[in-house]
């Protein structure tokens, strides 16, 4: 199987997310893997696929794709695949690829499956398992037809480095005016905090923190981990914290390798927006807390006691 993987990108490096995609690609593509980036940034970053198993990376190198515009990714995602003769387009599930993954399959006539938690079962026909219910279920599916979409969910792959290096090559789709019918003509960016979508780290506080006054202690846990923070929908709902900091499905989904809940019960809309998180550590003085059945570890504790605490320990590991 031949496979073209949709790489982005954030500040001017390639996502983690991006580079499980590439991974994911290559234990299903058998070293016949090709990478694809839509936009302008530095041919040293997109090497780095080389080491996640892509031997090529083409690179579009196109001012206008820099803001994400949807209709034309698609455009040069589909005409990618017919270059490189591709099969199968591996991308990571995000609030881009998931729009440009259904307008290629569409473009492709493919078939498409998204929020895919594992490698595809090729034993008898070509099934892939995903995510559903909020993370509640997985549904196995048989993909048909002969070029397949598969966007993956956040980590779902072990990264290892090989050291390798992709070749970068240019590729120039046929773009036209109705592939810019719509333009993105001003994007805003939160300035001075790591942004929770992005986050590698989240710290987030619920009702347990007893009012906003004492966030204090979170932000600094946070600064000590590198961490973005967060907070429950009720605290968003009583205005302790900003409503871009509520995680949860009615708000921020975050995929962290850690996400630290401190004095959130763990309400079902609020673990429906961590459970793609690697390790999860609750916090909570009551031991009979809901959180404490999905967490990975957790601490029975008062959290004006135990973040203090933690806050010294990791600052003193450094």
């Amino acid at each position: 199987m031949s496979v073209l993987v949709f790489i982005e990108s954030a500040d001017g490096a390639i996502k983690k997310s991006s580079f499980e995609a590439v991974a994911y690609a290559a234990a299903i593509g058998q070293g016949d893997v090709t990478a694809i980036y839509l936009g302008q940034i530095d041919a040293t970053e997109l090497q780095k696929a080389g080491s996640y198993g892509a031997s090529k990376v083409l690179h579009v190198n196109e001012e206008r794709l820099n803001k994400g515009n949807i209709q034309a990714y698609a455009s040069s995602l589909a005409q990618a695949l017919q270059h490189s003769g591709a099969n199968i387009l591996v991308l990571a599930k995000s609030a881009l690829g998931d729009p440009v993954a259904a307008r290629v399959a569409i473009k492709a006539n493919a078939s498409f499956v998204s929020n895919v938690t594992d490698l595809p079962d090729t034993s008898a026909g070509f099934k892939v398992t995903r995510s559903i219910y909020t993370g509640k279920a997985f549904a196995t599916e048989e993909m048909k037809g002969d070029v397949k979409v598969i966007a993956i969910k956040k980590n779902v792959v072990d990264l290892q480095e090989t050291g390798g290096s992709a070749e970068v090559e240019a590729f120039t789709p046929n773009l036209s005016d109705s592939d810019f019918a719509v333009n993105i003509t001003k994007t805003e960016k939160q300035e001075g905090d790591i942004l929770l979508p992005e986050a590698d780290i989240v710290v987030s506080g619920g009702r347990g923190m007893k009012g906003p006054e004492n966030w204090g202690m979170l932000e600094e846990l946070a600064g000590e981990l590198g961490a973005a923070t967060g907070c429950s929908k009720p605290v968003s709902d009583m205005g302790w914290r900003p409503h871009h900091e509520h995680v949860g499905q009615t708000g921020v989904k975050v995929s962290p390798t850690l996400y630290l809940a401190v004095g959130i019960s763990g309400a079902i809309q609020h673990l429906a927006g961590v459970n793609s998180s690697k390790v999860i550590v609750v916090v909570n003085k009551d031991p009979e807390a809901p959180f404490f059945k999905a967490a990975d570890y957790g601490i029975v504790g008062d959290a004006f006691e135990v973040v203090p605490k933690l806050t010294e320990a990791i600052r003193a590991a450094k």
